[in-house]
């Protein structure tokens, strides 16, 4: 029975970045807590990857909020410099 519930530092690891994304089942989460026991590193990895995540949301909810877009005199001098790269 136990023998099901073990599992590699990689199938840890590939849950752990399915957790982030809430598609992890209760059988993957639970075998993730028991390699866990074992497994210092993947456990750390997972405390890392979560606090990234919550960076980087964090982060892209500003980045959102501006506008990122060219200009017309930006366009216009993109638009003349292709064409002259083209001849």
């Amino acid at each position: 029975m136990f023998k099901s519930l073990k599992i590699t530092c990689d199938e840890a690891t590939a849950i752990c970045d399915k957790n982030q994304y809430g598609e992890a089942s209760i059988k993957e989460l639970i075998k993730l807590n028991i390699h866990f026991i074992k497994c210092r590193i993947c456990a750390k990895y997972t405390k890392q990857n979560m606090a990234l995540s919550k960076l980087y949301k964090g982060y892209s909810k500003n980045c959102k909020s501006i506008k990122h877009c060219l200009s017309s005199e930006e366009k216009d001098a993109l638009k003349n410099a292709l064409e002259e790269s083209n001849q």
